[in-house]
């Protein structure tokens, strides 16, 4: 398990991650989610030993990463930035892997490149972008680590690689009982991919928790009467309705809750027409976000404010 208490990084101009605190748990896909500057990148580096927090402890399994040879060789990371030897093939870049990894299954990564259709003897220099992530991806899996960081790992696929790579992690995580942790900029790519999420917003996490319960945390619900109505009539005691948008005789809410007392109180009023729709991951993301208060018109108000 990797525990990550009150890590704070600094760099000359700026603090990227200021006191965060989440645990990772093994055999599970943890997924970081932020925009550019958020500190996932920051945080994904810290957790690969790369870079020592000036605050707080990063451990794996109750042991300090940075200069910890023990822990950094059961971690695997790819970067947003590949770097391969020069000249190097995925064959040449097998046999290093062999000296540095005793765990690495050259067997596997043949599998895996036989799979992607990648060229074992073909320099990696004449791979395109998307090639080149899915050769370090391979790599790491092939390497059998417990924990595997991928920054930014679907940036440069195809949706039907996108698609693959996942599967390729995802089986692993399950085969094995390793924890992975992806970062990207977009909810909908680790939606299916993820048990696990975190939001990024300005080195913090803003929010944490299991996608299976931020998916039933929060739900909307369109309700329609053959008579006018007050929005306050569609409150319910001990939920809280985060958005109402009223337009003529139909409302559309999002609510968090419970979901079942929510229908009972709402179907007593007498509606004609009473659904409950499901919420996507990003929508989720953007009401808690509210919740806490954080709202796409603050972070308009606070640019401006930065301008003048």
């Amino acid at each position: 398990m990797i525990s990550i208490e009150k890590a704070t990084k600094k760099f000359e101009n700026f603090t990227a991650l200021s006191e965060i605190s989440c645990e990772i748990q093994e055999a599970g896909v943890f997924g970081l989610v932020g925009s550019n500057g958020a500190g996932k990148s920051t945080l994904v580096r810290l957790i690969a030993g790369v870079y020592r927090p000036d605050g707080g402890t990063v451990k794996l399994d109750g042991e300090d990463i940075y200069e910890n040879f023990a822990a950094k060789s059961r971690i695997a990371y790819v970067s947003d930035e590949l770097y391969f030897l020069p000249g190097a093939n995925l064959a040449r870049m097998s046999k290093m892997y062999e000296t540095v990894r005793p765990g690495f299954d050259s067997d596997k990564l043949l599998e895996y490149a036989k799979m992607l259709d990648l060229s074992m003897k073909n320099p990696i220099s004449q791979f395109s972008k998307g090639m080149k992530r899915q050769a370090a991806t391979i790599l790491a899996l092939a390497s059998k680590p417990d924990v595997m960081l991928f920054d930014e790992t679907f940036d440069g696929l195809d949706p039907v690689m996108r698609s693959v790579v996942k599967r390729l992690v995802s089986e692993d995580v399950m085969d094995r009982g390793a924890a992975a942790v992806i970062t990207s900029h977009s909810l909908r790519e680790l939606e299916d991919t993820c048990d696990q999420l975190a939001l990024l917003h300005k080195g913090g996490i803003v929010l944490q928790s299991e996608v299976s319960q931020l998916k039933t945390s929060l739900f909307k619900v369109q309700i329609a009467f053959s008579r006018d109505f007050t929005e306050e009539e569609l409150a319910v005691e001990g939920a809280n309705v985060i958005n109402c948008a009223k337009r003529g005789s139909v409302a559309n809410m999002i609510i968090s809750g419970d979901r079942d007392a929510v229908c009972n109180r709402l179907n007593a009023l007498g509606p004609v027409i009473l659904e409950v729709l499901p919420l996507s991951l990003e929508e989720v993301f953007v009401y808690e976000m509210q919740l806490r208060g954080y709202s796409f018109d603050n972070v308009f108000d606070e640019k401006e404010v930065e301008a003048k």
